[in-house]
């Protein structure tokens, strides 16, 4: 037997550009070359205020495929947005995960809540069903401490985080939802405290039209449309509209709901231009949503999204963006009467500029924003004059009486380096805001990572960042919670290590983190008769997460029906370093403890398909045990659950059919204070695409 090595060690090129030219080098080979582009969870995102439109290969979509085009063009890399400057994915310092257009078509959801459910290290604690009112947080932070953006434009509210995850858009718009987990204040500014979430959207140059229409349990009916069209070579646009309604899984649930979004996009070889404008109306009954002693709560939120950004070319590129978000939010303690009733009218300005060079010594980015908010209200603020009290729209026995405004300016520098196996990214945010402090802040952060092979890649970080406190933790009065106008910013350093590691057609990160945060918000009650009040004390979390997907038929082959397994899981613990006492936390310390997702695609014949998902989790804390509406001297721990979900599928090239099964096992849970979850949901519903 000869000693010949058992792996052959072939050395690797990358091209960058191809040309069919005569003198091109695949032309001397004399043969035809295929090109795969092979992506593993990354983004296609540039820098944090612009995204691009190239479009990610998810690792089981990826069979191969021809790279060139007529003209011979150059091939548009994966890049990142955890980084102020565009840094290929596959250099990148930093973890990020994606959930792709097909995670989402696969899972069934009809939200960016229902999908962000799927990923490691995410808590989603809705209290309406299809995204109606959710507290999104990452890692043990709360949901006023998460920077949500929409291609890079931030719309976090500084009212509250309860109403955040209301995305002016459609599910048919997304391309992409990126996640950012950790501190990343130096790349998204001050919101972005314990991480970001991105939703990247498919981009006007993607022509053609779909509808999807779906209807089911409670009297549900959702349904929306998007088109898509170039106007011209350089001019492209595109347009959604979705409406829903439902009579609700529980009492006093109904819901109504209206979201449109336009995008267009202008390119020439100097500049790239992009727009894009957003509403979303949602009218609902909030059941128990804020508490258990008044069950015929309700409410009314309004958003409207409007945002310019651009790009020039050349040695130096510019990055300006302008944004304007207005949210409005209408309370009632009980329902179609004035007690407890709450009005709130907020606008966020933000100018921003930007820009970054590539050098010899890598690429350096600079930039200043200033962001403007304000917000009037009938109930959070400073009293205003009789002369300064205007009507609330739509009510004129109503006068907004209060107002609180706060400027926030910053200014960042970065600089990102690649040498050889390793990348090294570093910079500051220099933060002044009008009502904080006078003097600048500085909150710095360096992201290492190295690549000792093609298939391994080692990340390390430490990031610090600070969030300030929301309207509502600081001017809430309510027969129910009060808020604390005596708060600080909170301030949190976070660490984190991690590795990824992965080959044809399977891949296996892993991560640990510590944060020790200053300062943080919580909502508290001392006693069990007591109502919440908005503190603060030290808080210190570590925690690990494991995420790992296969694509099983290129593992196994394509004449088997699996197709992909993923499983993602997250620990967490989390200590209170000091404070007083405290009877029950409301939020910083009810967070998941365990979190265990696992999902599985596979055919069953012909063209029909499922997607089996599986939820596990495990949750900090209790909610008081209610005797009728009357709260007792008990605390009820939320437990472990475990749901179970299916989306079966028929597709074809120009239409679905689909029937999503939710909570198949109808179990009844509770997931925040006492709002109970609705048990099984069937939806089914149709899309046509042209």
């Amino acid at each position: 037997m000869s000693n010949k090595s058992l792996f052959n060690h072939r050395e690797s090129f990358t091209f960058r550009r191809f040309s069919r030219r005569g003198y091109g080098l695949f032309a001397c080979l004399g043969r035809e070359v295929r090109v795969g582009v092979l992506t593993v969870a990354t983004l296609s995102a540039a820098a944090p205020c612009l995204a691009t439109d190239s479009k990610p290969v998810s690792f089981v979509e990826a069979e191969g495929g021809l790279a060139t085009d007529s003209a011979g063009t150059e091939l548009a890399e994966a890049l990142v947005s955890a980084t102020r400057a565009p840094l290929a994915a596959d250099v990148a310092a930093r973890i990020v995960t994606t959930l792709s257009q097909r995670d989402l078509e696969a899972a069934g959801v009809t939200s960016v809540n229902d999908l962000l459910k799927l990923a490691a290290g995410v808590d989603v604690r809705q209290r309406g069903g299809f995204g109606v009112q959710t507290d999104i947080s990452i890692d043990g932070g709360t949901f006023d401490q998460i920077c949500i953006l929409v291609n890079g434009i931030a719309i976090t509210n500084p009212q509250t985080g309860h109403n955040a995850a209301d995305f002016p858009l459609n599910t048919a718009d997304i391309e992409r939802v990126e996640i950012l987990r950790g501190a990343a204040s130096r790349v998204f500014g001050s919101q972005a405290f314990s991480g970001a979430i991105n939703v990247v959207t498919k981009g006007a140059a993607k022509t053609g039209l779909e509808a999807t229409i779906e209807g089911g349990s409670y009297g549900t009916v959702l349904a929306q449309a998007r088109g898509a069209w170039a106007v011209s070579p350089r001019f492209s646009s595109s347009l959604s509209v979705g409406a829903g309604c439902s009579d609700g899984a529980v009492e006093n649930g109904d819901f109504k709901q209206v979201r449109a979004f336009w995008q267009g996009q202008y390119t020439d070889d100097a500049l790239m231009l992009q727009a894009q404008a957003g509403l979303t109306a949602n009218d609902f009954g909030a059941n128990t949503f804020y508490s258990a002693a008044y069950p015929n709560q309700w409410e009314a939120t309004r958003r409207y999204f409007v945002a310019l950004k651009g790009e020039t070319k050349g040695r130096v590129h510019f990055t300006p963006q302008v944004s304007w978000l207005r949210s409005s939010d209408h309370f009632q303690l009980i329902r179609a009467s004035h007690t407890g009733e709450n009005f709130h009218r907020g606008d966020v300005l933000t100018v921003g500029m930007g820009a970054w060079t590539q050098w010899a010594l890598g690429k350096t980015a600079v930039g200043a924003e200033l962001r403007d908010e304000s917000l009037y209200s009938t109930n959070l603020g400073l009293p205003l004059s009789d002369e300064q009290q205007f009507n609330v729209n739509g009510h004129p026995d109503i006068q907004y009486n209060h107002h609180a405004e706060r400027t926030n300016v910053s200014y960042y520098l970065e600089h990102n380096l690649v040498v050889g196996d390793w990348t090294v990214s570093a910079g500051v945010m220099a933060q002044r805001n009008s009502m904080a402090s006078r003097t600048f802040r500085f909150f710095p952060g360096v992201d290492v990572s190295y690549r000792p092979s093609s298939a391994w890649r080692l990340f390390a970080s430490c990031n610090r960042s600070m969030r300030l406190p929301s309207f509502t933790d600081l001017w809430y009065k309510s027969p129910t919670q009060e808020g604390n106008v005596g708060l600080q910013p909170e301030t949190s350093t976070s660490y984190r290590i991690g590795a990824e590691w992965g080959g044809h057609g399977w891949k296996v990160s892993a991560e640990g983190f510590h944060n020790r945060g200053h300062h943080m918000i919580d909502w508290v009650m001392y006693n069990p008769t007591d109502i919440y009040h908005a503190t603060s004390f030290e808080l210190s979390g570590y925690g690990a997460s494991l995420t790992a997907e296969m694509a099983l038929s290129q593992l196994l082959g394509s004449r088997q029906p699996l197709q992909r397994l993923r499983l993602d899981y997250t620990y967490l613990y989390q200590h209170r370093d000091e404070g007083p006492d405290y009877y029950k936390s409301n939020y910083a310390l009810e967070y998941l403890r365990h979190k265990l997702t696992i999902s599985l695609d596979h055919k069953i014949v012909s063209r029909l398909s499922a997607t089996w998902t599986m939820r596990l989790w495990e949750r900090e804390g209790g909610y008081v045990v209610y005797d009728g509406v009357r709260p007792t001297d008990q605390l009820h721990p939320y437990g472990l659950h475990a749901l179970l979900d299916c989306r079966l599928r028929w597709k074809a090239e120009h239409y679905e059919l689909f029937a999503d099964l939710t909570n198949v096992t109808a179990t009844r849970y509770f997931d925040l204070a006492n709002v109970r979850q609705p048990g099984f949901m069937l939806l089914a519903g149709a899309k046509i695409k042209i």
